[in-house]
């Protein structure tokens, strides 16, 4: 059965018309309370809006045959942020991965040393292809894995990554939300 709601209480008595020095902003006379006739009633609280969350950037990687996928990226600019890369993580968050941006395009080569998942690398030259894969590099390793081709950027996603999603060398790969220096 539904609730009744508890009785109003009756309007409070209604108060004097302000002043001709008072203020004619905030609540019409018959809504204040106590609020002295001189002074103008002050304007409600607002809340605060919510300070925006910065969204991380994307890459998207884009095929032939029109199937795309985005994946969240950290990103791995300096020297001291690529030589750490994604050791010491024990997961991986579904969509996710690591950006490695490089100001030269070179032949590069990446370790697993202290990384403990096993992880797919895309190999992306300067126009934006995929000219590349590692795929599930084996963790704790300190062999050398490149492509043998020249690349800018190298994107790491968890081990399996890319055959689940296709991606294969010859697409393409943008990015969203990212500043390039």
């Amino acid at each position: 059965s539904p609730r009744t709601p508890p009785p109003r209480p009756p309007p409070p008595p209604p108060t004097p018309p302000p002043t001709p020095t008072a203020s004619a902003t905030g609540p019409s006379s018959s809504t204040r309370r106590s609020a002295p006739a001189c002074r103008p009633t002050p304007p409600a609280p607002t809340a605060a809006a919510p300070a925006p969350v910065a969204a991380r950037p994307r890459a998207v990687i884009e095929s032939p045959s029109g199937r795309s996928t985005a994946v969240e990226v950290e990103l791995a600019r300096s020297p001291e942020e690529q030589a750490r890369g994604l050791m010491f993580r024990e997961r991986l968050a579904p969509g996710t991965g690591m950006l490695f941006l490089f100001e030269e395009t070179t032949d590069r080569a990446f370790w697993m040393k202290n990384t403990l998942i096993p992880l797919d690398m895309l190999f992306i030259d300067a126009a934006g292809t995929v000219v590349g894969l590692v795929e599930n590099a084996q963790p704790l390793t300190l062999s050398p894995r490149g492509v043998g081709r020249p690349s800018r950027e190298v994107l790491e996603v968890a081990g399996g990554f890319a055959a689940e999603r296709g991606i294969r060398p010859g697409d393409r790969v943008r990015y969203e939300g990212l500043m390039r220096p």
